[in-house]
């Protein structure tokens, strides 16, 4: 189903990652995943998604069919791309066009060759056949009702190589009745004053509506997108989290977040500008990325703050160092603990964490210098928050948090003629008053370690069956030689709810996991809500 927006047609958010952004290397989308994507795009509010090229591969024809049934788009309008017809035939005859008529979408987006070189050596025909081909396929879609958009491949090279050509394939789709002429930067080489300098010239001597397309090799995609804004441009074609063949696109979030937060244009439907982290978050799981941390806006350290004076401004007000407040694109301010952490920097993690320090400077001053004395034998908290709660938590009630107490563990890998491994490990520990002995194998020393501690602690305490390992990082820090160097270990923990990291540092990478371990058993058993043993 096609959707009405409640926003007006006088600037349109268009998304490509069904088509451009699944040009990225790594991305490979089903038609599941491409249909997931859509939900999530319909959801945040984008004016349109392009879906796909009906008809070039079947994966394309297959997602139209079953978005036109399975999907009712609330705020988007589902678009299909092609390309105008071919040199020498009529557009009402040519299968590519009628694939795109069949696909059900009420809009298309036509590619249509702007650079002369182009037309020459790829379409292998003349710039006046072209020419035709633009106004023939155009003016036929058209005619069946369909709304056209047609983007200018290499407008920005072919504008500077021909520019009076280039400015006839505008006005030649405009005259035809493409609702908007979309200039396009395909090699992505182009420069905010360069692109606003072309767009300002392109709308003054053509008087078509304009909408830009930028790909990002210069590192400007948004500030190109965004100086065509600045130029007149009332259309925008994005990428989620910016993804795209070689380097990307223009980012859907950063460029949606400009308009909104910095120009002042409604281009998002009431609320679901606060939906932008959930959704670049959504996005980049279905197409299996880890989500990008320094991404602006989205990122989990885009509003994330390190530096002790930078903590001490933000006590007085988060304004002085964040340019908005990260609640308006869904994001949380997060305060990082490091050796360059100060008595703000603990004040405000330990108010974000839940800790009271009751204004105690002397407390303060502690947790200060042992978070410095620790990360200057390797450890690392701005990564390990669990690490850094249980650390504070021990320094306010006065000694550590403790659900069990360790005799002494110890791993066995055996080397055995074949080639194969055995692991196991034995864990001796003390909890609730009982001595605990257990053993376990597994498919390498700290997975045998893991399993042994849960066989020791599960009957106990039966909420760590919940607890799942989901990510192990080992890191070498600098030593005398490589392999006598301090071992860091962060392992991240998951209870089905919420996600937590520890941070372990030892001699060598089996005691550095243990001690990651430990923390991570321990926090669990803390946000599961389990008094301590002792």
């Amino acid at each position: 189903m096609t959707a009405t927006s409640e926003l007006d047609d006088q600037f349109h958010v268009f998304d490509t990652t069904l088509r451009d952004g699944a040009q990225r290397e790594g991305i490979n989308l089903t038609v599941a995943d491409k249909l997931a994507i859509a939900r999530h795009l319909d959801d945040f509010g984008v004016g349109f998604i392009e879906g796909g090229w009906p008809g070039a591969n079947p994966r394309d024809t297959e997602f139209f069919a079953r978005a036109r049934q399975e999907i009712d788009f609330k705020h988007a309008q589902l678009v299909a791309f092609g390309a105008t017809r071919r040199a020498g035939a009529k557009a009402s005859e040519d299968p590519q066009v009628k694939a795109l008529l069949d696909s059900g979408a009420d809009v298309i987006t036509l590619v249509a060759k702007s650079h002369d070189r182009h037309v020459e050596l790829a379409l292998r025909t003349t710039l006046d056949e072209n020419l035709e081909m633009v106004r023939d396929t155009v003016s036929y879609l058209v005619s069946q009702d369909r709304r056209v958009f047609v983007d200018c491949e290499h407008f920005f090279d072919g504008y500077r190589a021909n520019p009076e050509y280039a400015k006839a394939v505008v006005r030649t789709a405009s005259e035809a009745g493409a609702s908007v002429v979309i200039l396009c930067d395909t090699n992505g080489g182009m420069l905010p004053a360069q692109i606003q300098a072309v767009v300002s010239t392109v709308l003054a001597d053509t008087g078509a509506r304009l909408g830009i397309h930028t790909q990002d090799d210069t590192g400007c995609a948004v500030a190109n997108t965004l100086a065509a804004v600045d130029a007149g441009a009332t259309h925008v074609q994005c990428t989620a989290n910016g993804y795209g063949e070689r380097v990307g696109n223009a980012n859907l979030f950063p460029v949606v977040a400009a308009l909104e937060l910095k120009y002042g244009k409604k281009v998002l439907p009431d609320g679901k500008l606060r939906e932008m982290t959930r959704i670049s978050h959504a996005i980049a799981e279905v197409v299996n990325l880890t989500p990008s941390t320094h991404q602006p806006y989205v990122g989990v350290s885009a509003f994330a703050h390190k530096a002790g004076l930078h903590a001490s401004a933000i006590k007085v007000d988060p304004d002085l160092y964040q340019h908005i407040d990260p609640e308006q694109v869904g994001n949380t301010m997060r305060m990082l603990v490091s050796d360059m952490a100060g008595r703000a920097s603990i004040e405000l993690k330990g108010k974000e964490l839940g800790v009271d320090l009751g204004g105690d400077r002397e407390l303060v001053g502690r947790v200060v210098e042992r978070v410095k004395e620790r990360e200057l034998k390797g450890y690392t908290y701005e990564a390990a928050d669990a690490s850094f709660e249980l650390l504070l938590r021990g320094e306010v009630e006065g000694r550590p948090l403790k659900y069990f107490s360790v005799e002494s563990w110890r791993a066995i890998v055996e080397d055995r003629p074949d080639g194969t491994h055995a692991n196991e490990a034995t864990v001796k520990l003390f909890a609730k008053g009982e001595r605990i002995v257990a053993t376990a194998e597994g498919n390498g020393p700290v997975n045998a370690l893991d399993r042994a501690l849960r066989v020791a602690l599960e009957k106990i305490y039966p909420q760590l069956a919940k607890l799942d390992l989901v990510d192990y990082k080992v890191r070498i820090l600098e030593g005398v030689h490589g392999t006598q160097s301090t071992t860091r270990v962060l392992i991240s923990t998951s209870d089905g709810t919420g996600e937590w990291s520890t941070v372990g540092v030892a001699e060598n990478v089996i005691a550095a996991s243990w001690q990651a371990l430990e923390d991570a058993y321990t926090y669990g058993l803390l946000r599961a809500g389990v008094e301590p043993a002792e």
